[in-house]
């Protein structure tokens, strides 16, 4: 059943209380009756009535001052406010606006008359409440519905993460003793972007993006990935074309790391002196994210297994880097990677192949 409409009488004497109720009780609202200010406003707080009448001339708080404490209250600022009094000055009516009146009712009132205005600001209430309602509804669905997507985002951001280390797998698992490798240098690539001072949405990019950098192995064949000596001209000539069929293999996409991965596959073997390969680029004609790339790669290839070496110490591959500067790597890139050897030692020991499960590690670094 519906609950009926709430009327707050608010008048220091009784006898205009007792009138009031007399002409409202029987039209079915519920009466509170409040002789003072304070009262008025202890009631509002717990019953929240629907329609206040509320009388100006009053001792210690009056009308207006009610109804500035009422309107400043979010709480209660909705409730309709009617001021009646027998005040008729322009300037008082004025006042009674500013403090925040929606109505007046003069006195004596006339039945017919508070029986209109009443009637008419117990739906104007009604409505607001229900847009009030209806905000707080929609608020509610938006949060719950954003929740939802931050949740399906995170879902789809792992996949996509897992989804990059295993189709690099692919490529990778052919080289003996580089599970972990994909996830070191896309770490150490990461580590140089934000040391540079790259944006974190780029920096992020590049992790995504990283692993993917050898993923055109995928097209040289087994001998040659592990042979355990020297590649003969032919081989090399080979194993140089993983370069090209990486960038094969990645281009044309729309998604932005996987743009930046092609530019990786390709580049990332190009030396500051025009000595690398495929295409024997120099200096800043190198892409950024190949100069950095070609950082982390050959670092972790220097103290990493291979088919064809055993891993070299942390200190002799550090030293292999800062002789390789202004001609293997970019000189600035190489001083600032140089800077960083706890952080590279602490990535270093962190995703180590027999450590966490690399797929969380990555999903978590950009979670």
């Amino acid at each position: 059943m519906k609950d009926k409409p709430k009327i707050m009488v608010v008048d220091d004497e009784k006898r205009n209380l007792r009138l009031m109720e007399a002409l409202l009780f029987p039209l079915g609202y519920d009466l509170l009756l409040a002789n003072s200010g304070e009262q008025a406003l202890e009631m509002v707080k717990e019953y929240s009535p629907d329609v206040i009448l509320l009388d100006i001339m009053m001792p210690k708080m009056d009308g207006f001052e009610v109804a500035r404490r009422m309107k400043g209250n979010e709480n209660t600022c909705m409730i309709p406010v009617v001021m009646v009094t027998n005040l008729s000055d322009v300037e008082d009516r004025v006042k009674a606006l500013q403090a925040g009146a929606d109505d007046f009712l003069s006195k004596p009132v006339d039945q017919l008359e508070l029986r209109a205005r009443v009637s008419s600001l117990v739906k104007v209430k009604a409505y607001n409440d229900h847009l009030r309602t209806y905000q707080e509804k929609l608020e509610t669905e938006v949060t719950e519905r954003t929740q939802q997507l931050r949740l399906a985002m995170k879902q789809l951001r792992r996949a996509s993460c897992e989804t990059i280390y295993r189709l690099s797998r692919a490529a990778e698992h052919k080289d003996e003793d580089t599970a972990g490798h994909i996830q070191r240098v896309s770490h150490y690539a990461a580590l140089i972007s934000r040391e540079i001072g790259l944006k974190e949405k780029t920096t992020e990019s590049i992790l995504l993006a990283a692993p993917m950098h050898d993923i055109g192995k995928i097209g040289v064949p087994d001998h040659i990935l592990q042979k355990p000596g020297k590649l003969t001209p032919e081989e090399w000539k080979i194993m140089k074309r993983h370069t090209l069929f990486g960038a094969e293999i990645l281009e044309g996409s729309k998604v932005g790391f996987i743009r930046l991965a092609e530019v990786i596959a390709l580049t990332h073997h190009e030396k500051w002196d025009g000595s690398g390969y495929p295409h024997g680029l120099a200096g800043k004609e190198i892409p950024l994210v190949g100069r950095i790339m070609a950082l982390a790669d050959v670092f972790d290839a220097l103290t990493s297994k291979r088919p064809y070496k055993e891993p070299f110490s942390v200190e002799k591959s550090l030293d292999i880097i800062e002789k390789g500067r202004s001609n293997h790597f970019d000189p600035h890139l190489a001083d600032v990677f140089l800077s960083l050897r706890n952080d590279i030692l602490e990535i270093r020991e962190k995703y180590r192949e027999d450590v966490v499960d690399p797929v969380m590690k990555l999903e978590r670094f950009v979670s």
